[in-house]
């Protein structure tokens, strides 16, 4: 790789690579990784377990002082009261891996007094790895990343994850989807929430949305799609999101059209702001025919 990349990220790329190994060769007979519940329709497995353990002991032996905070581990690792905390997903995708669906990921990033600072986003099926250092930009493999050009949402492609616990606001996402799908090119469900912010920040696609998101679903993907360009932030478009539970991500425009559709649905919108949202979203379908002539003129950039 000719990348010059920052030592820590370094370590955090052998530990995802050490991590995608373990997965890969268990897709190779899926019929055998043995499964548990966590929840309902909330899946572990021995990969996920085996896999988190690689990253534990890599990061560790590189930064003994360092602390970690695993999915299925918690935060038992490391330094208790370190500065350094590593956020880590061993297998983010797990139900379409049990299910043979190659649309999965490793997921490390780096936190410093809070802030996120490294990040590594590995996809083992083709080997496509996704890196960030906070200011020194975003990559897949050794090509820069920038987010998409687009501006318009009636021209983007927007992925999305579905609700699927028991006492999920099912009835809130239809309503979210149903929205933003009749002001989109198309909506997606890959199945695998940091693997769709880095496409995100590689352009793939132009915005992305989901509540219910735990810190090591978002860490890495977040700082990915900062590097490119782009924006991240919780449905009324504050960048403190990374423990709220909703993400919103997209470039710079659409991101901020997906704000005005989406902040009515958020959890920390005032109902003053839900209403004045509520309006601001219906006028643009009322106005559609005109738009699309106004468009013809161009739009500003960003």
């Amino acid at each position: 790789m000719s990348l010059n990349l920052h030592p820590m990220v370094n370590v955090a790329v052998k530990a995802a690579r050490a991590a995608g190994s373990i997965i890969n060769r268990a897709a190779l007979d899926i019929e055998s990784v043995r499964v548990s519940q966590k929840k309902a329709n909330d899946f572990v497995t021995e990969v996920d377990q085996a896999a988190e353990q690689a990253i534990i002991e890599t990061l560790l032996t590189a930064y003994p002082g360092h602390g970690i905070w695993a999915e299925e581990s918690g935060r038992e690792h490391g330094a208790k009261d370190s500065e350094f905390v590593w956020i880590i997903d061993p297998l983010d995708g797990t139900t379409n891996f049990i299910h043979g669906l190659p649309i999965y990921c490793v997921s490390i990033a780096l936190t410093v007094r809070g802030k996120i600072e490294q990040a590594v986003v590995y996809d083992p099926t083709r080997n496509d790895l996704f890196t960030a250092t906070k200011g020194r930009g975003a990559y897949l493999n050794d090509r820069r990343l920038r987010v998409s050009k687009r501006t318009q949402l009636r021209e983007s492609l927007i992925s999305t994850g579905f609700p699927f616990r028991p006492g999920d606001n099912f009835s809130n996402y239809l309503a979210m989807m149903g929205d933003v799908m009749q002001r989109t090119a198309g909506l997606r469900r890959p199945g695998a929430a940091a693997l769709d912010l880095a496409y995100v920040a590689a352009g793939y696609t132009d915005g992305f949305f989901e509540t219910g998101l735990q810190p090591w679903d978002v860490a890495a993907g977040s700082l990915l799609i900062t590097e490119a360009g782009g924006l991240v932030g919780n449905f009324t478009g504050e960048s403190e999101f990374l423990e709220q539970g909703e993400c919103l991500a997209g470039t710079p425009r659409v991101y901020g059209q997906l704000v005005g559709i989406l902040g009515k649905y958020s959890k920390f919108a005032s109902a003053g702001e839900k209403a004045t949202l509520r309006q601001a979203a219906q006028a643009p379908a009322e106005a559609a025919p005109d738009a699309a002539s106004d468009d013809a003129t161009g739009d500003a950039p960003f």
